[in-house]
């Protein structure tokens, strides 16, 4: 799956074109290097997200399509 799906499936970010923005403006590395948004995610993946002065970083646990609101905190893990 592509990255900005997953960070908009996952809910991690709200909306696909904000997490697309995101990605080009270099917020998002996956595994310690800067990422595109294009870049396919595989379970194990550990992502960083910087948001303004915070840093969130998570390890994908699963991948899926579609998710309910309640069971998309579990396709990640906070590091």
């Amino acid at each position: 799956m592509r990255l900005d799906k997953y960070l908009k499936v996952s809910r991690l970010i709200k909306r696909r074109t904000v997490a697309n923005e995101a990605c080009d403006a270099g917020r998002v590395s996956v595994n310690g290097k800067v990422a595109r948004a294009s870049l396919e995610v595989k379970v194990g993946d550990v992502i960083e997200i910087g948001f303004g002065n915070k840093e969130v970083k998570v390890e994908v646990l699963t991948i899926t399509e579609t998710v309910r609101k309640d069971d998309a905190k579990e396709m990640f893990r906070y590091l």
